[in-house]
């Protein structure tokens, strides 16, 4: 089994239940700790809707935290979600604003957007 994430009737990513079950529930602690919705709806009937333009604004706000970031627990606890995110904020036609940060945060912001790009080939939409 598995559950679609879609945005204007385009299935943006089509993990197995167990997968889109934690990065869902990573979703909803992402949004408790920005304070920020994140535009992916609830899943139901296998399929959870994305909203681009508050995805748009949820990726951006977690770029920039992460950008900004230099304790090395919580850069290796959000590395993977942050990335899974990005993937589907570009799918979605939602890709994060630019970011103004020092040297040692773009290069952190730039490792990331390589490693959404390697998520990106094994993300089936």
């Amino acid at each position: 089994m598995s559950q679609y994430f879609e945005c204007d009737g385009v299935t943006l990513w089509n993990p197995s239940n167990g997968v889109a079950g934690l990065f869902l529930r990573q979703v909803a602690l992402y949004e408790v700790e920005l304070g920020s919705a994140s535009g992916i709806g609830p899943m139901e009937d296998d399929e959870a809707t994305v909203d681009p333009l508050a995805l748009r604004a949820f990726a951006t706000a977690l770029l920039a935290r992460y950008g900004r970031t230099r304790h090395p627990v919580l850069m290796a606890l959000s590395d993977g979600f942050v990335a899974t995110a990005l993937v589907l904020a570009d799918r979605a036609g939602a890709a994060p604003a630019a970011e103004a940060f020092d040297a040692a945060g773009a290069a952190r912001a730039a490792v990331l957007r390589e490693r959404a790009q390697e998520l990106g080939r094994a993300m089936h939409g």
